[in-house]
C-alpha cells in the first residue's frame, strides 16, 4: 500500500519560500478589502443554524449552479479543503486513481495521505494543454475508482469543454468510477454573470470550487463541493470528523458575497486582464520561453528553453527580489507558473525582471 503522507511540499512553498518583494506565485486574484464586501451588521451573526450546511449560503450556491441545495456540500475550508473532502469520501487506501499531468501538487499529496495508487495521463504543450478525452478515456481499466481533473487546468489555465468531461464521465461509470473536476478557475469565465459548470445531478461528477481565486476572498474560506445526493451526504457525515461546522460568521459573510458577485467579478477581470495584456507585451514573444497564453485564467506556465524551474526561481529571488512558482511542483520541472492576479504595477515590475533574467547569462 502506498505509504501514507503527511505532507504537502507545495504549500510550504507557498506559504514560507514564495514572499518576494514581486511576488507572481500567487495563484488567484489579489486579495479584496472588508470594505469591499459593504457589510452592514445585520449581516453578521456570530452563532446560526448551519447544522448540514447555512442554508441561505447552499441556496445560493444551488441556484447559482440550477441544481438542488440537496447536492451542495459548504464544509469551510476553501476549495483545498473542498477537494480533500471530496477525495476522502470517493477513495479508499489502495484505490486507483487517475489524474493529469501537469498537475496541481496538493491534488496528489492529498492523494498519497488517503494512500491512493497514482496513475497519470499528459496533458500536453504542444497540444496547447487540451484535455484529450481519448487519451484519458485509454487510461481508464477496470480497477479504476475516480479520475481526476482541473478546469481551468492549473497550472497552465487551458480551458476544457463539458462535452469532454462528460465523455470521460461516461467511460468511467461504464467501471464505476466518478470523475473529480476542481472548476475553481473556471469562475474567471463568467464574464457575463452566467455560472457554468460539468456537475450533474444524475451522472457520476463531482465538482469543487470556491470563492477564493477568482475574487480576491481567500478569507471567508468559502469553498464548496457539487455531489449527488448520496456521496454529497457521506461528505457531509465524513466532515463531521474533521471540522464538524464551518465557521457561521464566515457563511454569513459569504452569502453577502455572492448577492454582490458582480462586483468583485468586475474588479477580478480588471485586475487579471490588465496582468495578461503586460505579460503578453513583455513575454508573450520571449525566445526562451515555449508557451500557450489563453484569453483566459489567472496563470501562464511556460517552458524554458534549456532552463530549470528550481534554478530561475533562485536567481530571480537572490537577484531580481521576485518569485514565480517551480514546475517541479506540478512535475514538469523545466516550466515555471507565473500569476496574473496580483496588483497590476506590481505585477508588470516583476515581468520586467523575469524579462531581465532570462536576457542576462547566468551567473
Amino acid at each position: 500500500m502506498t505509504q501514507r503522507v503527511m505532507q504537502s511540499e507545495y504549500m510550504d512553498f507557498a506559504k514560507f519560500g514564495a514572499d518576494a518583494r514581486f511576488n507572481l506565485a500567487t495563484s488567484g486574484v489579489e486579495r479584496a478589502d472588508l470594505a469591499d464586501l459593504g457589510l452592514t451588521w445585520n449581516d453578521l451573526a456570530l452563532h446560526g443554524p448551519n447544522a448540514g450546511g447555512y442554508a441561505p449560503l447552499k441556496e445560493r450556491i444551488a441556484a447559482r449552479f440550477g441544481v438542488s441545495a440537496g447536492c451542495v456540500v459548504t464544509p469551510g475550508g476553501g476549495c483545498s479543503f473542498a477537494n480533500h473532502l471530496a477525495l476522502a469520501a470517493l477513495v479508499a487506501p489502495g484505490d486507483e486513481v487517475l489524474i493529469e499531468t501537469p498537475t496541481y501538487e496538493l491534488l496528489t499529496a492529498t492523494l498519497a495521505h488517503l494512500q491512493a495508487q497514482v496513475r497519470t495521463f499528459e496533458r500536453r504543450l504542444d497540444e496547447a494543454w487540451r484535455l484529450g478525452p481519448d487519451r484519458v478515456i485509454t487510461a481508464i481499466r477496470a480497477g479504476t475508482r475516480l479520475v481526476v481533473l482541473t478546469n481551468l487546468h492549473n497550472p497552465t489555465s487551458a480551458p476544457a469543454d463539458d462535452a469532454a468531461v462528460h465523455a470521460i464521465a461516461e467511460a468511467a461509470a461504464k467501471v464505476g468510477a466518478f470523475v473529480l473536476v476542481d472548476e475553481v478557475y473556471r469562475e474567471l469565465t463568467f464574464a457575463d454573470g452566467a455560472a457554468a459548470t460539468a456537475f450533474r445531478e444524475d451522472a457520476n461528477v463531482v465538482v469543487t470550487s470556491s470563492l477564493t481565486k477568482a475574487y480576491g476572498l481567500s478569507g471567508l474560506r468559502c469553498g464548496w463541493i457539487l455531489a449527488p445526493p448520496a456521496p454529497a451526504q457521506r461528505m457531509w457525515r465524513l466532515n463531521d470528523l474533521y471540522s464538524v461546522h464551518a465557521p457561521h460568521v464566515a457563511e454569513r459573510m459569504a452569502v453577502v458575497a455572492f448577492d454582490r458577485l458582480a462586483r468583485f467579478r468586475a474588479r477580478a477581470e480588471a485586475i487579471v486582464d490588465a496582468n495578461r495584456a503586460a505579460y503578453r507585451e513583455i513575454l508573450g514573444g520571449h525566445p526562451r520561453l515555449e508557451q500557450q497564453v489563453f484569453d483566459v485564467g489567472a496563470a501562464v506556465f511556460p517552458r524554458l528553453v534549456g532552463g530549470d524551474g528550481d534554478a530561475l526561481f533562485d536567481r530571480l529571488k537572490n537577484r531580481f527580489e521576485t518569485s514565480v512558482v517551480p514546475g517541479r511542483f506540478f512535475g514538469a520541472p523545466d516550466h515555471v507558473r507565473i500569476g496574473l492576479g496580483a496588483d497590476p504595477a506590481m505585477t508588470r515590475a516583476g515581468l520586467t525582471r523575469i524579462a531581465e533574467a532570462l536576457d542576462q547569462p547566468a551567473q
